[in-house]
Parts: structure tokens; C-alpha cells; sequence
């Protein structure tokens, strides 16, 4: 017996080890590289299966000639680019408004690519060249109106290499850079300093500066030409190239499409882990640019002092000869239209306990609402998400009902009215087509109601809309989220004011509820069940906040086992999983915070 408790005390230990594992906390740097039999546990597997890439919107924001469709980063068609910006000048000689319109042009005829900012120049010429033709590695010849310059090694790596290969027609980038002295032959005083974010197709579209070359080794590169099988020190990206298995999630695109750097539990070096499990450079922390789903690369505590950082800026960008398009397209990116969602109207104060809970105060959680058909009480929650539309459980409502239901906004308690209350009739209800009652999978319904005044929009006084999440990688296991809702106290004690508290977002929920845990359910609880969503709660919100403070309805009250108790937490839809099908019933316009 004592052996037994000695076994059950070790076992705890290691459960409260893993709870603590999964509390968000400050991702530290490897102190040494590990060895090569060992780098693949950086990768996750599980993530690695869905082929993620540079044009997966589960895992990157998209660019701004491009829309996120079922996951994957499609392209606009020109006018759907904003209007603004700089004419930009393609290689095929054409005029185009925008630098936005010319990419989604490119889309659909990829010889059309960037030559210059303003109008076509017929004398303007840019070429580029591999030299000698029968190396591996070769020379980059850079050939602007008549003046021909290699590429210098300064500031050369994968990004450049990558680049050129694709400005080249190797659409799968480079195989590695090489750094070496050219024969006299080919000795100039000059070289071109390249630098460019990754993204592009032509060269023409980074920065060039020309520099003294002096003494300086010059840059080579390999273009990938064609696919091998993988040994087993090496990585298979999902263009099919073979990296070195210790180049992954190191915040270098080393595979040309990123899918090196978007399953990582982990980064190396000093690239900057994203709470998705993504490693960005850490060039690109507190450069005024969400990389980060959540944004915590611009929110940082290495984010101090960006006066500084600014005027090294302006340095470099007086240095430069031909200015980069990237900076273009971040001005483009201030252009496209973006959701007000998900900012609370108070500040609020941390506190910890619900199931009785604590009393939610006046804006503290605007998106709430309550459902309550006009023969009964309020029975369920609901979640304000833009436009005329109320997110909630499928349970909670019946289509035969529809005309009964009412939405009040602005409640805080069910009993007591006050002059910030609204309440809204219903004009449609959406219940997912494969709603299961017996087994709650997509458990999750839209309402929409009716407006006050005939053709407006609704627009219920003092309600915000949650945002809706559009990755299931915003938010991960650990995380600490808010729920809210007006369901039964301790003892199953009816309650009647608004009630919240904080729960952890939890892994383990297919091992807790077995067959009864279905793809699209998250579970969201405290260890000792403490805190809970009880009955009455359902089709209510759990909101989790982004690094700016922003709140995305994470979860929808679903089910459970029986209310707070250990090792039984709640059942969630998930929403990020219904983005689509949320947004193809309200418009992406409604619901996307992001022109995503």
C-alpha cells in the first residue's frame, strides 16, 4: 500500500508538471544546437501531415493581393485591390494603377511581374544572369539600363537566393548560397547589396543598393532544378526540395515555399517563436507588422525603445537606390478594409472564479446576449458578431420557434430592466446542416435578426462584436479565456446576473471524453474544476484575447459533465473550425477582422 502511494503521489507530481507546461509562458532559446538525430524534435508531426506553406492563411496572413479561401491564400482579382498607392510598370511594358493590382494580375499571367514603380519606360531594361552556365553554383549578373554589377555578399542569404531563382523561372527558389571571389575576368569595383522579405517573384521588386565592392567575397547560388529522395538527416519540404534537417524552424525559409518554419514547437537561433507554432526572423519583431496570428512579434517586451529603431530606419532607407516594394506593400495593407471587433469598453481587472462566478459589469463583455423565447425565460447565451447576426448552440433553438425567440443586448441581469437593454426579434435561423442532437457534433446555429428601422443595419447600442478567429492556431492549449453567461450557481442554484471567469484552453480532451470528443469540440476548464459553465450557460461565448487585447469568441457553450467537477471540463464548439461556413451565411465582409 505504501509502494502504491508513493506511485499515485510521482503520478500527480508529473500531472501537476503538465499542467504547469500548459500555462503560456516565455518561450526560451535553445543554449546549443542539438544533434542531428535529435532536430526533429523541434517539427510537429501532426502539423507537418497537413502540408502547410507560405500560402496557408491557417498559419500566415495573407498578402494583399491575395484572400483567404478554405485555409489557403487565393488570389484577388485586380479591382479588388484598394485604389490607392503608386502606378507600377510590368515586365511585359504595361501601366498598372496599383502595385496590388499588378500582383493579382500576375496571378493569372506570371510573366507579367514588377519591372519599376511609375509609368513604362520603353528604354528601361533589368536583366539577370547566372554565370559561368556549366556550375552548380554560379554568379548573379545584374544588368539595369546597360550597367552590369554582381551581387555583393553583404546581407546576401535565402530570402535573395530565393528570389532570384524564382525571377529566374525556378519557382521552387534555391538549394543553398555559396560566397566566393570571381576571376579578374568578371572584377568590377562595384556590387549590387540585395535585400528582400522573401515574397517576391522578381528581383526587380527588393532593394538594391550599390556599394565598393574593395576586396569582398561576391554571392553564388544553386537553384533548385530538380527533386530527389530525402535522406534521413534531411527535411522533405512540401515543394518537394530536401533541406538539411538542422535548417528547420530556424526563421529562415530555407525550403522557398516556409513549410520549414510553420511546425515548430520550438525555434533555434534567434527567430522568434509565434504562439501558432511559427518561427518568424527576428528581424521581423516590433516592426510595426503583425507576422504573429495574435501579434505578439509587434507586442513583445523587446518592443521598447522603436524611436530608436525608427531613425535606423530612415538611415538605411536614405542609403538606398532603388527603393523596395515592400514597403509599398505595407502601405497597401493600411488601405484594405479591417473589422472593429472585440475591444471591450472598460478596462477590467483580473480576477479568478466563476461557477457562481463573479458579477460581469456594465461593457465588460458587449458581445453577450441573451436568447429567450416570448413564453419562457432566458435560457441561453448568445454571441454578437457583426452585422444583424447572433452566434449560439444549435441545442438552444428550434426552427419551428424561430418567429418566438427574442434577443436582448445590454442585459446584465434577467430580472431587473434598465434603459441600456435592447431587444430584437428574429428574421432567420441557421442551424448547421449536420447537427447531430445526440452526439452535439457542430453544435452551433446563426440568427439574424431583424433591424429597428426598415433597410438599415443593425447596429444594438452599447454591443461589440466579438471577433470570429479564421485559424484553429490563434489560440492554443493553455491559453486563458473568459466565459460568461447567466447559468446555475454552485448546487445547480438559479441565478439571474451576468456571472464570469477564467479557464484554461486543455489538450486533453479526446482522452477525457473518448467516442463522445469529436473534431470541431475544445475542451476549456480548470484542474480542480473550479470554474465551469453550467447549465443555462450554453450557446454563450468563450472569448480568448489576442496580445492586443482583442477578443475572438473561441468557444461556444456545448455540453458537459454534470458542472465543476474535476477532471469533466466543458465541452466547446470550436469556432474557428465554422469560419467558412460562418462567413458564407453573413459575407466575409461581416465577420473577417482582417481582409483575410
Amino acid at each position: 500500500m505504501r509502494l502504491l502511494t508513493v506511485l499515485m503521489f510521482i503520478l500527480s507530481l508529473f500531472l501537476c508538471t503538465y499542467a504547469v507546461k500548459g500555462k503560456p509562458t516565455s518561450r526560451k532559446k535553445p543554449t546549443q544546437q542539438a544533434p542531428l538525430d535529435q532536430q526533429e524534435n523541434y517539427l510537429i508531426e501532426e502539423c507537418l501531415n497537413k502540408s502547410y506553406t507560405v500560402n496557408s492563411c491557417s498559419k500566415v496572413f495573407c498578402q494583399p493581393w491575395q484572400r483567404c479561401m478554405d485555409g489557403t491564400c487565393s488570389c484577388k482579382l485586380p479591382y479588388q485591390c484598394p485604389r490607392n498607392g503608386t502606378s507600377v510598370c510590368s515586365a511585359e511594358g504595361r501601366t498598372f494603377r496599383t502595385y496590388c493590382q499588378l500582383k493579382s494580375y500576375e496571378c493569372q499571367r506570371s510573366k507579367s511581374k514588377f519591372r519599376s514603380i511609375g509609368s513604362c519606360k520603353l528604354q528601361d531594361n533589368f536583366e539577370v544572369f547566372l554565370k559561368p552556365e556549366n556550375a552548380s553554383e554560379r554568379f548573379i549578373e545584374v544588368e539595369v539600363n546597360s550597367q552590369k554589377m554582381f551581387i555583393c555578399r553583404q546581407g546576401w542569404g535565402m530570402n535573395e537566393a530565393n528570389v532570384v531563382c524564382r525571377h529566374l523561372h525556378f519557382l521552387e527558389g534555391a538549394d543553398r548560397i555559396e560566397f566566393e571571389h570571381p576571376d579578374d575576368a568578371w572584377n568590377s569595383s562595384e556590387c549590387l547589396k540585395v535585400t528582400c522579405r522573401g515574397i517576391e517573384t522578381s528581383l526587380t521588386e527588393c532593394s538594391l543598393v550599390r556599394m565598393s565592392r574593395g576586396n569582398r567575397k561576391l554571392a553564388k547560388v544553386a537553384c533548385h532544378t530538380m527533386s530527389r529522395e530525402c535522406s534521413s538527416s534531411e527535411f522533405r519540404c512540401v515543394n518537394r526540395k530536401c533541406i538539411p534537417l538542422d535548417k528547420t524552424c530556424d526563421g529562415i525559409n530555407d525550403c522557398g515555399d516556409l513549410s520549414d518554419e510553420l511546425c515548430c514547437k520550438e525555434c533555434k537561433g534567434e527567430s522568434f517563436h509565434c504562439n501558432s507554432d511559427v518561427c518568424i526572423p527576428k528581424e521581423y519583431l516590433c516592426n510595426k507588422e503583425m507576422d504573429c496570428l495574435t501579434g505578439e512579434d509587434e507586442t513583445h517586451q523587446s518592443c521598447r525603445g522603436d524611436e530608436t529603431a525608427d531613425e535606423n530606419e530612415r538611415g538605411r532607407a536614405e542609403e538606398t537606390e532603388e527603393e523596395s516594394m515592400d514597403a509599398e506593400r505595407r502601405k497597401i495593407k493600411t488601405f484594405l478594409p479591417q473589422i472593429h471587433c472585440g475591444i471591450q469598453n472598460r478596462t477590467i481587472t483580473r480576477r479568478k472564479r466563476i461557477i457562481g462566478g463573479l458579477t460581469a459589469g456594465e461593457g465588460e463583455f458587449p458581445w453577450q446576449v441573451a436568447i429567450r423565447s416570448t413564453t419562457s425565460q432566458v435560457n441561453c447565451g448568445g454571441i454578437y458578431i457583426g452585422g444583424c447576426w447572433i452566434l449560439t448552440a444549435a441545442h438552444c433553438v428550434r426552427q419551428s420557434s424561430v418567429h418566438t425567440y427574442l434577443i436582448w443586448t445590454g442585459m446584465l441581469n434577467t430580472i431587473i430592466w434598465h434603459s441600456r437593454m435592447e431587444t430584437f426579434t428574429v428574421k432567420r435561423l441557421i442551424i448547421h446542416e449536420d447537427y447531430n442532437s445526440k452526439t452535439y457534433e457542430n453544435d452551433i446555429a446563426l440568427l439574424e435578426m431583424n433591424s429597428k428601422s426598415s433597410g438599415q443595419t443593425c447596429f444594438p447600442p452599447n454591443t461589440v462584436a466579438a471577433c470570429i478567429p479564421w485559424s484553429p492556431y490563434m489560440f492554443r492549449a493553455g491559453h486563458q479565456c473568459k466565459v460568461s453567461g447567466w447559468g446555475r450557481a454552485e448546487g445547480y442554484e438559479k441565478q439571474f446576473t451576468l456571472k464570469w471567469g477564467y479557464v484554461n484552453l486543455m489538450s486533453n480532451c479526446s482522452e477525457i471524453y473518448k467516442e463522445r470528443y469529436f473534431k470541431g469540440m475544445e475542451c476549456a476548464g480548470t484542474y480542480d474544476g473550479s470554474v465551469d459553465s453550467c447549465k443555462g450557460d450554453s450557446g454563450g461565448p468563450l472569448v480568448c484575447f489576442d496580445s492586443y487585447n482583442v477578443a475572438y469568441v473561441w468557444g461556444i457553450v456545448s455540453w458537459g459533465e454534470n458542472c465543476g467537477e474535476e477532471g469533466h471540463p466543458g465541452v466547446y464548439t470550436k469556432v474557428a473550425d465554422y469560419f467558412e461556413w460562418i462567413s458564407y451565411h453573413t459575407g466575409k465582409a461581416v465577420v473577417s477582422r482582417f481582409n483575410v
